[in-house]
């Protein structure tokens, strides 16, 4: 249902929702069926050649690469082969889709379940009704695939250490996993493959060092490489690359995009707008930043989050230890906010790209909420009003 209204907003506000992607690739991959119908090979052939001098290259970079536009050209050619089955139709395409981007949450929600075996209802609706997930997720478009991605990813590694094998199979899904990441958001893979590093040394290693450590050592790691990686090779210079990324994204505009300062390529920039970063991946849009009902929705969901984080800092259940997986939601979507942050000014691809993150922070969030003592509180205070 979800996809119906996603689908109908890229119709009718497509422009002002900045989703015009997805009617977009529903006509290309129209022309791809022809092409798939009419020569096969070349079909196949055309998704692995670059037209670019510096062929597959700018492994970061928003143009000119190979990479960049393999996310895009990949969903044509997979909606390209549904046309054949649903003879075109966008609405049918979305039922192949939704079928495959349940796995994503129902994996995440069978994690979860087994961390929280006695909180089922708070991980239920945090995993499956979180309003941003729902939308960006349901509709034709990359974000359904790289949950998909990393479902299959937290699901196989977590189940794997706790019965301590890891078959052929499981492999082959992480791996189907981290392509499906790779494919549709190629610069996700790297805190991504910090998250699931910490995540597989800190088991290997909880016997001997608690697992914060872990995390904290290759975190540590991660940022040297992160802001020094340009001494060891001119490729690694991923202090330019995130730069490059917010130019972008300013120079693209849009309804929704709003003023930030501008990030340098250095140590200190990346430092004094680390704040900046921070506030306007968790805590935008603001009320103030409201002009339709999209981003009225976008505020009222983030409000809502805050006002869980409250009462969590208040009224939360004690006793549940803080796993390497937890560390692994936690760490992990710390890393893509951030990356979020520095890098768009763009209000509602903000919210459309943390939309994958906000589960793995909302789950634990809520099912470590003590729901008991809230609704003791809040009904006796609702009778202490009546009997005045």
């Amino acid at each position: 249902m979800a996809g119906i209204v996603y689908g109908w907003i890229g119709v009718y506000y497509g422009q002002m929702a900045q989703m015009v992607d997805t009617w977009a690739y529903h006509y290309e991959s129209i022309q791809e069926y022809h092409l798939l119908i009419s020569d096969p090979a070349e079909f196949v052939a055309s998704l692995f050649r670059s037209n670019y001098e510096n062929g597959y290259t700018n492994f970061l970079q928003s143009h000119n690469s190979w990479w960049n536009d393999l996310k895009a050209n990949f969903l044509i050619k997979i909606m390209a082969i549904w046309n054949v089955f649903s003879f075109a139709h966008y609405y049918i395409n979305l039922i192949f889709y939704s079928f495959i981007t349940l796995f994503g949450p129902i994996a995440i929600y069978r994690v979860m379940k087994d961390i929280f075996p006695r909180r089922k209802i708070p991980v239920l609706i945090a995993t499956f009704l979180i309003p941003s997930f729902i939308y960006w997720t349901s509709g034709l478009h990359k974000e359904g695939l790289i949950f998909t991605g990393l479902g299959l990813i937290c699901y196989h590694l977590y189940f794997g250490f706790k019965e301590k094998r890891f078959s052929l199979q499981r492999v082959l899904l992480i791996i189907l996993g981290f392509l499906l990441v790779l494919i549709f958001r190629n610069f996700l893979i790297l805190p991504l493959l910090t998250a699931v590093l910490a995540w597989v040394a800190s088991e290997k290693l909880k016997h001997k060092l608690k697992p914060i450590k872990v995390y904290g050592v290759i975190y540590l790691a991660a940022l040297l490489i992160f802001f020094c990686g340009k001494f060891i090779h001119p490729r690694l210079d991923f202090l330019d690359a995130v730069a490059v990324k917010q130019k972008e994204f300013m120079n693209l505009g849009g309804g929704s995009a709003i003023q930030v300062d501008s990030l340098e390529p250095t140590i200190s920039s990346f430092i004094v707008n680390a704040p900046q970063a921070f506030l306007l991946s968790t805590i935008r849009p603001f009320p103030s930043d409201v002009h339709h009902l999209l981003s009225l929705a976008a505020a009222a969901e983030i409000n809502t989050v805050l006002l869980l984080f409250v009462i969590f800092l208040f009224w939360r259940r004690n006793g549940i230890p803080m796993n390497t997986f937890l560390l692994f939601c936690l760490f992990f979507s710390f890393s893509v906010l951030m990356m979020i942050g520095y890098s768009v000014n763009v209000l509602g691809a903000i919210v459309r790209y943390r939309s994958i993150v906000i589960p793995f922070l909302i789950v634990p969030l809520m099912a470590r909420i003590n729901w008991d003592k809230v609704g003791t509180i809040t009904l006796g205070n609702m009778n202490n009003k009546n009997n005045v």
